[in-house]
């Protein structure tokens, strides 16, 4: 019997796992990889406290940090993926895995999301080669060249904002006539120069030699093919959140995402906190996802302790 059972191993579960670590509550972590989305990243220039560092070596710097307070009140089972989280009769969790399965008093969902990748020819051969789904980890990479960001939504414009203060240009491609983006964020990126928008688009395919330098597209207006000379794609066609194993636990909102209070992390399921990509947290990134996290641990070390 767990106090904390955590799911993830990105860096909202390796702080959760640290804190309760510090705490002394009886802690395992699951993880089936460490890193989270990140881990593909080729620099990470936002990780606070490094000026620079890959994904890789953000990954490994996780790790290395949890397996410091492994022992007695730390349990790792890496390499292991979580299935199902059920609530038992007498009020404690069975988290199954495809290995085993685990009882809890609390559960810390921290399984993040996967990016909605882009389909099309060519996309994943140039993943990681100019192709990016994530503007904050990966933008300084294109200083000072043309991109293209995909998608009208709050992320692809975010996205654009942040690309614009380094970037040459920033092309934004959307599928339809309007955008989906809040309207004032909206307005105030379309009075930049260096941005262009292009609507009612259909990515074809991405093209290139050794790393990315064209996206074709076709104008759905006129039908015609286009070509686009870019150093850089960034795709923001929205995420899929790591829920699935949760559902029917705690709630979720219309997109799969655990809705969770922001004042603690908690979830509507007693007993069950979520912390990052895989809640309806209005911003995603490493450091929130941290502190999402540490929030989380805070709130939950007293409810544990209330109930001994």
């Amino acid at each position: 019997m767990y106090d904390l059972i955590i799911l993830g191993g990105g860096p909202a579960a390796a702080a959760g796992a640290i804190y309760a670590a510090r705490k002394q509550l009886k802690t395992l972590l699951i993880t089936g990889e460490w890193g989270g989305q990140s881990s593909v990243s080729t620099e990470i220039f936002n990780w606070i406290g490094t000026p620079s560092i890959s994904g890789l070596d953000l990954a490994t710097a996780l790790e290395k940090h949890v397996r410091a307070y492994e022992g007695e009140m730390l349990a790792v089972k890496s390499g292991e993926w979580a299935k199902q989280v059920a609530k038992n009769a007498d009020g404690n969790f069975t988290v199954a895995t495809d290995k085993d399965s685990y009882i809890g008093k609390t559960i810390l969902i921290a399984t993040g999301s996967s990016r909605k990748k882009l389909d099309v020819p060519g996309a994943a051969e140039y993943e990681n080669k100019g192709i990016t789904y994530c503007a904050s980890c990966d933008g300084p990479v294109f200083s000072g060249q043309d991109v293209a960001v995909i998608g009208g939504g709050n992320a692809g414009f975010e996205s654009a904002a942040q690309l614009l203060a380094y970037c040459k240009s920033v092309t934004l491609i959307i599928r339809g006539e309007n955008f989906r983006a809040d309207e004032i964020t909206v307005n105030a990126l379309l009075k930049n120069p260096k941005l262009t928008v292009i609507k009612n688009a259909d990515i074809l395919r991405v093209e290139g030699t050794q790393f990315v330098d064209k996206l074709a597209y076709k104008d759905k207006t006129s039908g015609e093919e286009k070509m686009l000379p870019v150093g850089g794609i960034f795709v923001e066609i929205g995420q899929i959140p790591n829920t699935g194993l949760v559902d029917g636990v705690a709630k979720l909102d219309e997109f799969k995402k655990i809705i969770v209070d922001p004042m603690t992390q908690m979830t509507t399921q007693d007993g069950v906190w979520a912390a990052g990509d895989c809640t309806n947290g209005l911003y995603h990134q490493n450091n929130i996802a941290s502190g999402d996290a540490v929030k989380a641990l805070e709130n939950l070390y007293q409810w544990v302790q209330k109930r001994k």
